[in-house]
């Protein structure tokens, strides 16, 4: 790293003067019950439980005293009518407090007790007593028993009220990229022969021929085989403009057609096109668990224990202070009020949340707990070529030797870099179609890591290289062109028999990138192969701190190990050459992937090559920090302050909490953290 001393005082001297989808899994039967994603009860059931339980709720109100009270509107003397309430309270139980006995009950398969176990408790305890007192008083008319039916049907009503808009929540959090996976048609037009069959889209296969008419839907991913469309893929970048395709022009599904109809064969299945992709990047990411969320997970899990034991002591002290009637209310409202739901849901909303509009706008997160880090990051790595700068390069001059032609060696390097997606190669490939040079064929081509290709063509081997490699041979004949990217083809090891010298242009929005950057107190390393000319000229433009050049892959690893050493590194580069160091780094961004995103190692992918996305994607990620701490702090505090309010701590001064209000501030904890969540914006 010697060679690198100097970078690594420069970018030290500057700081110092500057500066995981898986929903909640507290319990099993609640994710399946009512989580976005796995619902065995979806919302139009909930509704359905709850109209029922309201409806049936209004009988029970006027025939049942509220907490042992006879309200002036009440029914009374109606024959059996302590029986006819339990009948209508037992079937309020049954059907809507399914659900909560159904989410205990995966609870407690799972080993997880939680709160809907705690729910169902409570609501259990007010049936069972008021079922207990109903069968006394009618042994014996005049013991004086209390019903808790009022409490109980509006303990149920207000809970599936809370979980429905819970429940909304949840899937707003991820519609985001449930909207992606919808603009898949359900129906292709395949082509047979003369005959054209609609058929299934999960039915069709590479190659297959599709024909896609106006204003539809593209089915799968593909190439055009006839015709010339417009498409709208807004889907992959946000923007929504046509783009012109010509043939052999990649398709996205998805996408949207304009006004002329196309032929397409088909490229990926639909289990492997860029909209799978996208789905398979999201549901790892919401997989994935920090630090921060384990932590949440098993204090939420203490809490379910806390409130047992709460409830316990209230039961043993309150009635021995003022009786059963007395106790058995505050049970009930400590069971109920009691949330690990609230601090079990603080990270996984927001991530659901953080992911869907990720996805929505071109940010592909794969390692979603990197992001944690964004606070953590003192220095930026930034690749050039392609990052900052467009990557799209254009021959300025070609310098062969006496006994080779311009087409003869242009040809020759063509040949090297058919196939290539590295930017400098399509810039050759373009000059030598210019020129109209006749392509040979090589064979043996081999790409040789921040170096170049070789190859060998009518048995002599040939090699396109850049300065430092060429360097590195000791070659006479190393010719340089200041602020132009240079390539030697280099024969047979030993002869350079053509230079050639590319330009690039600065990405417009490259400089805001920096400037945010500065802002934030993060220092800028750019680390790139091209020559100190480049290099220079590049970064003295866009004010960058550090500027590193004729570097190896292997060299911006080493860098960038030297700079974690100091303090968390942000690497962001093309992901051509970068693998290696956007697997090391702290938090890494391959941008201008396009539909490319499964084979990045990156920790977020982004689809278009526009530098202002990776400002969009700091500015999220702390953004979502922060309402993941605010969530926390609310369903910890929110326990912290209630279970002792519901056990009766301010008695005494005569402030207590019913089992109704426990119930709509149960809901309200859970509700307040999906708010904050959904206030996530880009």
């Amino acid at each position: 790293m010697s060679a690198h001393h100097d970078h690594m005082e420069m970018a030290m001297n500057h700081s110092n003067m500057s500066m995981g989808h898986h929903m909640h899994d507290m319990g099993a039967g609640h994710d399946d019950q009512m989580m976005h994603g796995g619902h065995m009860m979806h919302m139009g059931n909930m509704k359905r439980k709850l109209i029922v339980s309201l409806i049936l709720t209004i009988p029970i109100i006027l025939m049942s005293p509220m907490m042992g009270v006879h309200l002036p509107f009440m029914i009374e003397g109606l024959p059996y009518q302590s029986w006819l309430v339990m009948l209508i309270g037992a079937i309020i139980l049954i059907y809507g407090g399914a659900p909560f006995y159904q989410g205990a009950v995966g609870e407690l398969s799972a080993k997880k007790p939680a709160m809907m176990t705690l729910i169902s408790m409570g609501i259990t305890v007010a049936f069972g007593y008021s079922l207990y007192g109903t069968v006394l008083s009618t042994l014996h008319p005049h013991t004086m028993t209390m019903s808790f039916m009022w409490e109980l049907a509006t303990l149920i009503d207000i809970m599936l009220i809370g979980h429905l808009i819970e429940m909304n929540a949840v899937m707003r959090a991820g519609s985001a990229v449930d909207a992606l996976t919808q603009l898949i048609p359900d129906v292709a037009h395949m082509q047979m022969a003369t005959m054209v069959h609609d058929v299934p889209v999960e039915t069709l296969h590479t190659n297959d021929l599709v024909i896609v008419k106006e204003n539809e839907r593209i089915p799968l991913d593909g190439q055009v085989t006839v015709g010339q469309p417009a498409i709208d893929e807004s889907l992959l970048t946000g923007e929504t403009k046509l783009v012109q395709k010509q043939i052999g022009d990649a398709v996205v599904g998805g996408a949207l057609n304009g006004q002329t109809a196309f032929t397409m064969s088909v490229s990926h299945a639909a289990d492997e096109g860029f909209v799978s992709q996208v789905k398979q990047m999201v549901t790892k990411a919401q997989n994935q668990k920090s630090a921060v969320e384990n932590k949440a997970d098993r204090v939420a899990g203490w809490l379910f224990y806390a409130a047992l034991i709460v409830a316990m002591m209230t039961l043993i002290i309150w009635t021995a202070l003022r009786g059963i009637n007395v106790a058995l209310p505050m049970v009930i409202t400590v069971l109920i009020i009691a949330c690990p739901h609230a601090l079990g849901l603080a990270v996984p909303l927001v991530v659901a949340r953080l992911t869907g509009i990720g996805a929505k706008n071109g940010l592909l997160i794969q390692n979603r707990t990197a992001l944690e880090q964004v606070g953590k990051i003192k220095y930026a790595i930034l690749d050039k070529t392609g990052t900052l700068t467009e990557g799209v390069f254009k021959v300025q001059k070609l310098i062969a030797t006496a006994d080779k032609s311009e087409q003869k060696v242009t040809a020759i390097m063509a040949a090297l870099e058919q196939g290539s997606s590295h930017p400098l190669a399509s810039g050759i490939l373009k000059y030598a179609q210019q020129l109209e040079a006749t392509i040979p064929q090589a064979t043996n081509i081999t790409g040789i890591p921040g170096a170049g290709v070789s190859g060998i063509i009518d048995g002599v081997k040939y090699a396109l290289l850049s300065r430092a490699a060429v360097s590195e041979l000791q070659l006479d004949g190393i010719v340089k062109i200041d602020g132009l990217t240079m390539s030697y083809l280099v024969q047979n090891d030993t002869q350079i028999i053509a230079a050639v010298a590319q330009g690039d242009q600065i990405k417009k929005e490259a400089l805001q990138l920096i400037d945010y950057l500065h802002t934030q107190k993060i220092v800028t390393i750019m680390a790139t192969g091209d020559n100190d000319s480049v290099a220079h000229s590049v970064g003295h433009q866009l004010g960058i701190d550090v500027i590193a050049a004729d570097l190896k892959p292997a060299d911006k690893l080493q860098m960038l190990h030297e700079y974690q050493k100091h303090g968390g590194v942000m690497f962001v580069g093309d992901g051509v050459n970068d693998g290696p160091s956007l697997a090391a780094a702290d938090l890494s961004i391959a941008i201008g992937s396009g539909t490319d995103v499964a084979v990045s190692v990156a920790d977020v992918v982004l689809m278009r090559s526009n530098p202002i996305d990776v400002i969009a994607l700091l500015k999220l990620a702390r953004q979502s920090n922060r309402k993941i701490v605010q969530n926390l702090w609310w369903g910890a505090g929110y326990n912290v302050i209630a279970l002792p309010l519901a056990a009766g701590i301010l008695a005494p001064i005569g402030i207590t909490l019913s089992p109704m209000v426990g119930a709509v501030v149960m809901s309200f904890s859970t509700i307040i953290v999906a708010i904050n969540a959904m206030r996530l914006r880009l």
